[in-house]
């Protein structure tokens, strides 16, 4: 399928590896052209050369820069060849704050949650979404987590902020900037098998006195798939939402976790 999206301009956050670099990759071989941001400039780089690589027909930039800050957000809207904040897609996506027990997280710990995660999306749609509604086309896709739907008793400090983040969007999403070819969702990804799952994983297996493998294993067989989710199946439902075909997709949150979340909403 066209998803007519070629030679647009993408920003996307944390596409160093994991879920944003099978974004990134997704969009790149839709003939978008991908601002790479990531904090790690070494990882960066090799991620972005090997894009090139295999999309040889678009612009593939990195920046090495934190978006959680001012300077990383400034860094990005001024790279060269860049399409300044004049983007076509944006996709959010900071790493997940730290698991753990409520009971040790002071004020410091929830500031940094809630400006990684619900603060810098919401600067990022800010600076992005009146272009995109004067161009008459735009997506933004918040990569958030199912913890949204489904709680984790570790992850406060992501349920937290991350809810916070998808009732701001359910707001703006509906604001009428969707009559100007604007659509905001939001990606709720399950357990998909990345740097950030292990460590999830890691911190279940020692809260529990478990090893590692077995707490995998059992997490693993929860899923209705048997099988955690690949970057690359995330990367292409990112693709979706950002193509023509999916502007009537708006203010949603998509949940794609091989069938575990068992709601009915």
């Amino acid at each position: 399928m066209d998803l007519g999206i070629a030679g647009k301009w993408a920003l996307v956050c944390g596409a160093s590896k994991g879920l944003g670099l099978g974004c990134a990759q997704a969009l790149a071989a839709e003939g978008v052209n991908v601002v790479m941001v990531a904090r790690g400039r070494e990882v960066l780089e090799a991620s972005a050369a090997a894009l090139r690589a295999a999309s040889p027909d678009v612009a593939v930039i990195a920046v090495a820069a934190d978006i959680t800050i001012p300077e990383g957000r400034a860094a990005a809207f001024a790279a060269p060849g860049g399409p300044g904040t004049d983007f076509d897609i944006v996709v959010t996506n900071a790493g997940g704050p730290p698991p753990g027990d409520f009971r040790s997280w002071d004020r410091e710990a929830w500031i940094k949650a809630v400006d990684a995660n619900m603060l810098t999306p919401i600067e990022l749609i800010k600076a992005t979404v009146d272009g995109m509604a004067a161009r008459g086309f735009g997506r933004i896709v918040n990569i958030t987590s199912s913890a949204v739907k489904a709680p984790i008793d570790i992850l406060g400090l992501s349920n937290g902020a991350r809810s916070g983040l998808t009732g701001f969007v359910a707001g703006v999403a509906r604001s009428g900037i969707a009559a100007k070819g604007v659509t905001i969702n939001n990606l709720l990804p399950g357990k998909f098998d990345t740097d950030r799952l292990q460590g999830t994983i890691a911190g279940a297996a020692a809260k529990a006195g478990k090893a590692v493998d077995e707490v995998r294993a059992a997490q693993m067989a929860q899923v209705p798939a048997r099988r955690f989710g690949t970057p690359a199946e995330f990367g292409a439902i990112c693709a979706f939402l950002c193509s023509v075909q999916a502007g009537y997709l708006n203010g949603q949150n998509i949940l794609p976790d091989g069938g575990l979340y068992p709601g009915t909403y």
